[in-house]
């Protein structure tokens, strides 16, 4: 599947194959951190299969649990996370869903680092539901 990425404010934009039975959520803290949210939803693409059409990303470089240093793309005007990567020997881009046009069709197929999870994440199906503010 073809996707096309752009940050909020449109300085980055991007283009890359992916398959979307690899869509992930994934819960841990750091992911809690970068995204302010709950957790991050993200799918892989090959390094050949992704393709910057527009502007230069920002990177931060981070160390994981494992020790690994992973490298995380954004915009550097609006803050927008774009992926993160391995720092060095990068093979794949953990694209964020978030900033795809196609997001609606990267539905996450399993979710990881649930023992991170924040509980109240678990049953927000049940709550009230409003269309717009």
């Amino acid at each position: 599947m073809i996707v096309h990425g752009a940050c909020h404010c449109g300085a980055i934009a991007y283009e890359a194959e992916v398959d979307p039975a690899r869509a992930v959520i994934c819960h841990c803290i750091d992911c809690q951190t970068f995204s302010g949210a709950a957790f991050r939803a993200s799918v892989p693409a090959k390094v050949e299969d992704f393709r910057l059409l527009k502007g230069t990303p920002r990177t931060y470089v981070k160390t994981a649990e494992s020790g690994n240093r992973r490298l995380q793309a954004f915009c550097g005007d609006c803050g927008s996370p774009l992926y993160a990567t391995d720092a060095v020997g990068a093979k794949t881009y953990n694209l964020r869903i978030g900033v795809m046009a196609e997001r609606a069709a990267l539905p996450p197929q399993r979710e990881i680092w649930c023992e991170s999870a924040l509980p109240w994440a678990r049953d927000v199906l049940s709550l009230p539901k409003i269309d717009k503010q």
